[in-house]
Formats: structure tokens, sequence, C-alpha cells
């Protein structure tokens, strides 16, 4: 059966974007510090980098695909280029319509205004047998998991403190998390987790 996972890397105090996001620091300062892992030692973490980008759809907040607010700017198409990583459709969390912003490689931005549960209907009807992923960020995140929606959380978490930003956890209510599986590098330890409804 397919499952709702979401992959996202995490400072060990618990946040998963620096201070200060913006258009050109969309991961807030010192987030780039998060995915050192992702391309320093992209060989020994080969299996996990491949895992992040297998679902058959993705869903993500609006402050993922862009730091802009209010009105759409239509001439921005997202920060990964013409070819996102993606390949599959992924929906944005957004209180503003916009039409469907198709890239190459297969990705198709798709924007959904009336809330978390209404993308995830969209996200399992266009992924079909395989997984949904929850991208990001963190509100995005913390929303899925309060609401009991997700079943699979993978922390990719650097060794690296930051003090504040956007934090992991907030607001989630009484969750479980099942250790399920763990391994590490030099940069980063993967922790994988059964989310489950409550600590009893």
């Amino acid at each position: 059966m397919s499952k709702v996972t979401c992959d996202i890397a995490m400072s060990v105090d618990g946040f998963v974007a620096g201070p200060n996001q913006r258009l050109d620091e969309p991961i807030g300062d010192g987030g780039d510090l998060l995915h050192r892992w992702m391309f320093e030692e992209a060989e020994a973490n080969a299996e996990v980098i491949e895992s992040i980008t297998d679902a058959g759809a993705f869903i993500m907040g609006r402050n993922m695909f862009t730091a802009g607010r209010g009105d759409w700017d239509l001439e921005w198409k997202g920060y990964w280029g013409e070819e996102p990583p993606y390949h599959a459709p992924v929906f944005v969390l957004t209180h503003h319509p916009r039409e469907p912003v198709p890239r190459e490689g297969g990705t198709t931005f798709h924007f959904v205004t009336d809330g978390i549960e209404s993308a995830l209907g969209r996200a399992r009807d266009a992924a079909g047998d395989r997984n949904v992923a929850i991208c990001g960020g963190a509100q995005t995140v913390n929303q899925y998991l309060a609401a009991g929606l997700l079943d699979e959380l993978r922390l990719h978490i650097a060794p690296v403190v930051f003090g504040a930003g956007a934090r992991l956890f907030e607001g989630v209510g009484d969750i479980g998390l099942e250790q399920t599986a763990v391994s590490r590098s030099d940069l980063v330890t993967h922790v994988t987790y059964r989310v489950t409804p409550s600590r009893g």
C-alpha cells in the first residue's frame, strides 16, 4: 500500500531552515549546511538521495516554491531551473490561485488553495499506487503531522546548530515516532520513523 512520506534535512536543534529566508537564500542563513552531505558525500549517500525523489507525487508549501507572498510573479517558475528534480506532479499549497506550471522532465507544479487534505487527495490520485512525498517546508510538514496524515518521516540530521529559523515539530500535538532505520556518514545521520497517532 502506498504511503505518505517526508524527507527533510534538519539541524540538531530542530531547524529545517536557517533564519532570514529570502529569495537569494531560500533555506535561510547557513541553510546550505543542512545539505552538504548531498554534494560532498554523494556517493556514500547515493541510495538515500535517490529515495528522496522516488514518489508518484509531491506536496510543498508556497515558501518552498518561492519566497514571494501575495499575488504571484508569473515569471517565477521555481528554484530548480528548467528541469526540477521531481519528474512528477507537485502540488503547492497557497492562498493565491495560479494556473499550473509545466517544466521539463515530467514535473508540473499545481497550485492548491483549499487546504492540505485537498492537496493530499489530488496527490494520491496523481500518484496511483506510488507514495506521496511531503517536501516541506517546516510549516507544511508540521500541518501534515498535526493532522495525522503522515505515515513515515525521514530526518536527515546535519551536525549544525542554528538557534533560530524554521523549526520542525511545532504545534504537532501528541504524535508518536517509532524508529525503523538509522544510518550515518560524517556529515549526516539518517533516521526513519513510522509516525503513530500518539506516544501512548
